[in-house]
């Protein structure tokens, strides 16, 4: 009886239970974080992180954010995902010392909930011309555009509009407490407990209505960012869409240079079009992609033509001008490093150089096949020759015919020509014959 009545108590309790624990389980945050340049990649991954918290029935989304700015195509389709979800996006700059810089500035403008981690700063959104290219006339056309964009995205959450417009016009930067003081953002948290604790309780509102968060205490769940999207991410970084571009041209070069040898033509290929892939969402100088196209073409010539290493110089001084030319861009995240820069090009310059010298010692030095590469080699008599016989040169029997005296088996000889497969020797002065 005990028995039977203690486990008709804990079945009682399971039932009462069982609504709380699932309104729990339902009640989860989930959490993106993005550190690093907004880019294409960055837009799939926030646009997936909503439509998966959405159908999951996530209360809410954290995004955790550390970045120094990005695209500004990608920084717009970033906004709107935000301003068109159906929960609210709780943008969060974390940890102590990120920083929400330009793109990220109108990220957490348009965010449900902005709040921001002790001794970070958010500000200096100006636009600007990657690649350039861009008139005076342009530049203010963009600005003008930019500044209206952060305007009615900080009015429609209620933030100090005046100051995003600074932000964009005069790339004004502030603290995190400079940032709750001006109404750029909500609050400052220490850490996402801290910051679920304080937001417990806001009203927000979202395309699907009013909502109230209950966020204190809900369990965490990170988003999982599948190998697609990680392998994507890392190959759109600057220098590794660089360093794929340059294996490809060298892979292409050695295929034609030795036609069949496959493996750096699969090689060069496949890197090639990784990296036209990469460039797709890199902003790209084409003067420096031409500078060092044109690197490559001058090392090629010194192959064929010879110039003392002159071509091969410029080649050297075109490719390093084309690396620092190829991501021009006051934004660093899209900016080659020089310690990539330099050792590719160093190296790359050491291979063609190398090729170079073995091809010119290969010009001027013995040629050992064909008819003239017998010339001059010695051998051994295997089979009298008179006129003709057998000689053994260099491992291997040949017929022979010599003119004059007979050679005995045994004499030393040298070939003084070939006709055909046969070889006219005749008997070696320093071996003697007989």
């Amino acid at each position: 009886m005990p028995a039977r009545a203690l486990g008709l108590a804990a079945a009682v309790v399971a039932l009462l239970l069982a609504p709380a624990l699932a309104a729990a389980e339902a009640g989860f945050v989930a959490r993106l974080d993005i550190d690093g340049v907004i880019n294409p990649v960055t837009l799939r991954l926030v646009g997936v992180a909503i439509e998966r918290a959405e159908a999951e029935g996530a209360q809410a989304l954290l995004i955790q954010l550390d970045t120094p700015g990005g695209l500004e195509r990608s920084m717009r389709g970033i906004v709107q995902r935000i301003l068109n979800a159906r929960i609210p996006v709780i943008v969060y700059v974390a940890p102590t010392g990120a920083r929400a810089a330009s793109a990220g500035v109108f990220i957490t403008m348009a965010a449900h909930v902005a709040a921001m981690a002790p001794a970070t700063n958010i500000g200096a959104a100006s636009p600007v011309a990657l690649g350039g290219g861009a008139d005076k006339t342009m530049m203010k056309k963009i600005e003008n555009d930019a500044a209206a964009f952060i305007r009615s995205v900080a009015l429609e959450r209620g933030r100090n509009a005046d100051w995003a417009e600074k932000a964009v016009r005069q790339a004004v930067s502030i603290t995190e407490r400079e940032a709750v003081k001006l109404k750029v953002v909500d609050l400052i948290a220490d850490s996402v407990p801290d910051l679920l604790a304080k937001i417990d309780g806001r009203t927000v509102k979202t395309v699907a209505g009013t909502v109230t968060l209950a966020t204190r205490g809900a369990r965490v769940k990170a988003i999982e960012i599948g190998f697609r999207d990680r392998f994507l991410n890392v190959i759109t970084d600057p220098n590794v869409a660089y360093i794929l571009m340059m294996l490809g041209m060298l892979g292409l070069f050695f295929e034609l240079s030795n036609p069949g040898v496959i493996l750096p033509g699969v090689v060069g290929g496949i890197s090639l079009i990784l990296a036209f892939f990469a460039f797709q969402s890199l902003p790209i100088n084409y003067a420096g992609l031409l500078l060092i196209l044109f690197g490559i073409v001058l090392f090629i010539a010194e192959i064929k033509v010879v110039s003392h290493g002159v071509l091969a110089i410029g080649g050297t001084i075109s490719m390093a001008l084309g690396s620092m030319m190829l991501f021009e861009t006051p934004e660093l995240g899209f900016r080659v490093s020089w310690w990539v820069m330099l050792p590719t090009v160093g190296m790359t310059a050491g291979v063609f150089v190398f090729a170079l010298g073995a091809g010119v010692r290969a010009l001027y030095g013995r040629q050992l096949l064909g008819p003239s590469g017998f010339i001059g080699l010695r051998g051994t008599v295997r089979e009298r020759v008179a006129p003709e016989g057998q000689v053994l040169v260099q491992g291997e029997l040949w017929r022979a015919v010599a003119a004059g005296e007979a050679l005995e088996v045994g004499a030393e000889v040298r070939v003084v020509g070939v006709d055909g497969l046969t070889l006219r020797v005749e008997a070696d002065a320093k071996g003697g014959s007989s």
